[in-house]
């Protein structure tokens, strides 16, 4: 049993994703104990801002002629995509930032995305089982002032189930910023209230993670 895990908060000491992620890592080897954690941290290991673009040239160069930059950087996507390809399970971390998806993860997508056992035919993914932790600072659920706003979770889930054909799970928490920020101190209750939630919900989901590598491998 292997499980792969991401992560992409640029604040690591204090990411709330990745205390989520640390809840579903946990029900994973509780349940695994022998099994492998492989991890990348794209706050302190980067993909570089040029990979994507040297990649995507290089599939349009014949081998014979790629210069070193173009090589690096499709041996990147080549190993990027290995470590999903080679996982029995997924566990990726991605806070909102900007409205919008994190760089980090972007920039991560795009370069893996430029391999042919991912960007052409993702059949190694489909049907993987993958959680999605994210988090937002503030709450953009429909009803609220700002409902609409988050640009991330609706592009993640279609790349990632849509796209790849993950068996994906998304585990979320709002208002991280309670504290932080003063003009949301008035949600300071709620926000209390959807942390519980988000990591009983971070619990059970990796529970569940577990349970459906342990059903796949059994058919």
């Amino acid at each position: 049993m292997s499980l792969f895990r991401l992560d992409t908060s640029i604040f690591p000491s204090t990411s709330a994703s990745r205390a989520l992620g640390d809840l579903v890592e946990l029900e994973w080897t509780s349940a695994h104990p022998d099994s492998t954690v492989t991890r990348r941290d794209l706050s302190t290991d980067p993909v570089p801002v040029t990979a994507w673009r040297d990649a995507v040239i290089a599939g349009t160069v014949p081998p014979a002629d790629r210069d070193a930059a173009q090589r690096e950087a499709g041996d990147l996507a080549a190993a990027l995509a290995g470590e999903l390809i080679d996982a029995d399970s997924l566990l990726l971390t991605v806070p909102l930032y900007n409205f919008g998806v994190s760089q980090h993860f972007k920039g991560w997508y795009d370069l893996v995305a430029t391999d042919p056992r991912v960007g052409i035919d993702p059949a190694d993914l489909r049907g993987k089982p993958a959680v999605l932790v994210t988090t937002q600072g503030g709450n953009y659920d429909p009803g609220t002032p700002k409902e609409g706003w988050d640009h991330s979770t609706p592009w993640l889930r279609r790349v990632l189930s849509d796209v790849w054909g993950l068996d994906l799970r998304i585990v979320k928490r709002q208002f991280t910023l309670v504290g932080v920020n003063p003009a949301l101190d008035t949600f300071a209750d709620v926000a209390a209230e959807l942390k519980v939630e988000a990591e009983e919900n971070a619990r059970a989901v990796g529970r569940e993670l577990a349970r459906s590598r342990e059903v796949a491998s059994a058919g």
